[in-house]
C-alpha cells in the first residue's frame, strides 16, 4: 500500500486481563499520520503514554511488555499483531489497566474490532524496511533470519508434547491470509505451568476460554483445535505482534525456528543494527494503484519467492 492508514472511528471493548483476572477496558482511536501506535494508561495520574516501539520493551517473559517511566503495559502482542496484519499504522490505544485484555487468546477479536472501526487512508506515504541482504541471529536452539523475497513468514516449533511435536507453517504477509489463517490461532500453555503461575498469583484470568491448555496427553479444551497446526500458527501471530514494534512493515521473507518473544526482540535490534542489509523504501507517489509494494518497483523483479 502507498498511504498510511488509521481506523475510521473509535471502538471500545472490555474483557479480563490474563494475569490480574480483573476487567480491563480498551479503546482504540484514530490518529494522524506518522504518529504510529501509542498506548495511554488512563488509570494512572497524568495518563502516561507508552509508544509501541521496540525501544520500549521492558520484559519478554511469556509476553511482550512495554514501558516508559513508571507506566508499563503487558500482553500487547495480540492487539499489535492485528494492527500489523491489517496494515493499521497509526492509532491511539487507551487502556485502564496494566495489561491489554486477553479476549479469547487469539487476535481474532481484535481483528473483528478493527474491522468494525473501519480504516481510512492518510495523506502521507507508508515507509517500508526493504531487505537487501540476509540477516540472521541465533539464540541457543532457536534462530531467526530475514532474506530478500516476497513478504512471508515461515515458523517452526518443536515440543516433546505428543499433540505438538514438530510443526511448521508458512503464510504470505497479506491481510486476508492473516485474517483467515493466523488471527484465530489461540495462545497455549501447559496445565502444570498454569497451576504453578496461579499458585503465585499470576495468570488469574487464564482459563479454557482464553487459551489452549495441555495436560500430558492432549488438550483440555472441549471444542478442540481450530487448526491442526494451531500452535505454530499462534507463534506466527506472536512474531507479527512483535514486528509491529519496528514501526514499519518488512519487505522480506522471515524465517523463525524455536522462537520466543525474547528472540524476536533481540532479532529486531540486530536487524536495525545491520544497516547495510536493508534500506527504507517508499512507494512512488505517481503510482496511485493500491497494491503490494513488492509488485511495483523495478528493482524487486527477480527476487526469490
Amino acid at each position: 500500500m502507498i498511504w498510511q492508514k488509521t481506523i475510521a472511528r473509535p471502538v471500545t471493548v472490555t474483557d479480563i486481563g490474563l494475569h490480574s483476572g480483573q476487567p480491563v477496558t480498551m479503546s482504540v482511536l484514530p490518529a494522524a499520520a506518522n504518529q504510529g501506535l501509542k498506548f495511554i494508561r488512563t488509570d494512572l495520574p497524568g495518563r502516561p503514554q507508552v509508544r509501541a516501539h521496540f525501544s520500549r520493551v521492558v520484559d519478554t517473559t511469556r509476553a511482550t511488555t512495554l514501558g516508559e517511566g513508571a507506566a508499563t503495559l503487558a500482553t500487547v502482542e495480540h492487539l499489535l499483531s492485528a494492527c500489523y496484519g491489517l496494515g493499521i499504522d497509526n492509532a491511539v490505544i487507551e487502556v485502564d489497566g496494566p495489561e491489554v485484555p486477553i479476549m479469547d487468546g487469539s487476535a481474532k477479536p481484535f481483528v473483528d474490532l478493527l474491522l468494525q472501526a473501519g480504516s481510512t487512508s492518510l495523506p502521507w506515504p507508508k515507509a517500508y524496511l526493504l531487505v537487501d541482504q540476509a540477516v540472521e541471529l541465533s539464540n541457543g536452539d532457536g534462530w531467526m533470519r530475514v532474506v530478500p523475497g516476497k513478504p512471508r513468514i515461515m515458523y517452526a516449533i518443536d515440543f516433546s508434547h505428543p499433540l505438538i511435536r514438530r510443526q511448521r507453517f508458512t503464510v504470505p504477509l497479506e491481510a486476508e491470509h492473516f485474517r483467515r489463517e493466523i488471527a484465530p490461532a489461540r495462545t497455549f500453555g501447559f496445565l502444570k505451568e498454569v497451576q504453578f503461575l496461579q499458585a503465585r498469583g499470576l495468570a488469574r484470568g487464564g482459563s479454557l476460554k482464553n487459551a489452549l491448555v495441555l495436560d500430558d496427553n492432549g488438550i483440555l479444551n472441549p471444542e478442540g483445535l481450530r487448526f491442526p497446526e494451531e500452535f505454530v500458527r499462534h507463534k506466527i501471530l506472536d512474531v507479527m505482534g512483535d514486528l509491529a514494534l519496528l514501526g514499519m512493515p518488512i519487505l522480506g521473507r522471515l524465517e523463525v525456528s524455536r522462537g520466543s518473544h525474547e528472540l524476536h526482540q533481540r532479532f529486531i535490534q540486530h536487524l536495525i543494527d545491520s544497516e547495510n542489509a536493508w534500506r527504507l523504501w517508499v512507494p512512488p507517489l505517481h503510482n496511485r494503484t493500491l497494491r503490494h509494494a513488492f509488485e511495483s518497483p523495478v528493482f524487486w523483479q527477480g527476487a526469490p519467492a
